[in-house]
């Protein structure tokens, strides 16, 4: 082969080898998709309730392999806040969020909505409307519907307590929408009330109390099964279990096949399933995962209630999950 030809020859093979030839592009090459990144915060499993939620977000974030999960439970504000502040550091594009308590999580979470991140918020409410969706129990139902039974299966008269939880949005509502139908009935009264901070230990130690001051208490509104396990055994202990009965919430198995087998101290029990976590992860995944935010908020609910469901004898076995961590 000529010399001259083979020096063209090469000259060519070079200009098919470069990226692009007389001003022409080459096909860029397809960008791999950003991964979201979604952290979800929650109490830690200090009761039943709280470790049917971790239970739940787990079952929900393990749908979704191709996201990047940032998963922290809390002891504390404190230690939720941090939480919180070290996902916003990461940049993470949403964020579920299960408050321990209400006043002092507002704050960091504005900052978070401030910052451009959806804001997913489950069960306890924020004190300010910074989040973006805001799904929950139908709390008010809840107080209202088990005043209501508390009221008929006493006759409308009777010496009732009051155990309230963690101070929260939660609380507030079943509270003052049981007082609303406790106050609506005279023959109603109230002869004690106090925190058992949705402990078990904690509402052991407060019956305890509630106990020695009053020799007659007819029935208990515990609001939460955790608390009514603690209030349960402080009345045996008292040996007054005769005595009294016991109205919790949430539908803990426990509770549920009580009320199933008409144990006279659980008549009934009210559902709240810490499922709703799972809901509130799913909502986060629709609204971020294709880039349609922007097209996907406008018909998105920003306020979202679950019912609840008063269980009886009669309908228990329908509630009851032997299997369920909760």
């Amino acid at each position: 082969m000529p010399a001259l030809r083979r020096t063209f020859l090469a000259a060519g093979l070079s200009l098919l080898a470069l990226p692009f030839v007389a001003g022409l592009s080459a096909e860029p090459a397809p960008q791999a998709k950003k991964k979201i990144s979604i952290g979800v915060s929650v109490p830690a499993a200090d009761h039943g309730w709280t470790a049917g939620v971790i239970w739940w977000a787990k079952q929900a974030m393990e749908l979704y392999p191709d996201v990047e999960w940032v998963f922290s439970p809390a002891q504390t504000p404190e230690k939720q806040i941090a939480d919180i502040e070290q996902m916003m550091a990461k940049g993470v594009d949403g964020l579920v969020i299960l408050a321990t308590e209400s006043a002092p999580l507002t704050p960091v979470a504005k900052a978070a909505h401030e910052q451009g991140i959806l804001i997913v918020n489950v069960d306890r409410g924020f004190l300010e409307p910074v989040a973006d969706v805001f799904l929950e129990g139908d709390n008010k139902a809840f107080g209202r519907k088990s005043a209501q039974f508390m009221v008929e299966k006493l006759g409308g008269k009777g010496n009732i307590v009051i155990l309230e939880g963690i101070p929260c949005t939660v609380n507030t509502d079943r509270v003052n929408a049981a007082m609303e139908v406790f106050n609506a009935n005279p023959g109603i009264k109230v002869v004690g009330q106090a925190s058992g901070m949705w402990n078990r230990q904690k509402s052991l130690e407060v019956m305890e109390t509630l106990l020695v001051k009053n020799p007659r208490i007819d029935a208990v509104w515990a609001s939460d099964d955790d608390m009514a396990l603690g209030v349960e055994q402080a009345i045996r202990e008292a040996g007054r279990d005769k005595e009294m009965w016991i109205l919790g919430g949430a539908g803990m198995k426990e509770i549920v096949k009580k009320v199933m087998d008409k144990d006279p101290m659980y008549p009934a029990n009210i559902t709240y399933p810490p499922s709703m976590i799972a809901t509130g992860i799913q909502l986060a995944v629709g609204i971020l995962r294709d880039g349609n935010r922007e097209k996907i908020m406008p018909f998105m609910p920003q306020h979202l209630l679950i019912d609840v469901e008063l269980i009886t004898p009669e309908n228990a076995k329908r509630y009851y999950f032997p299997k369920s961590v909760f």
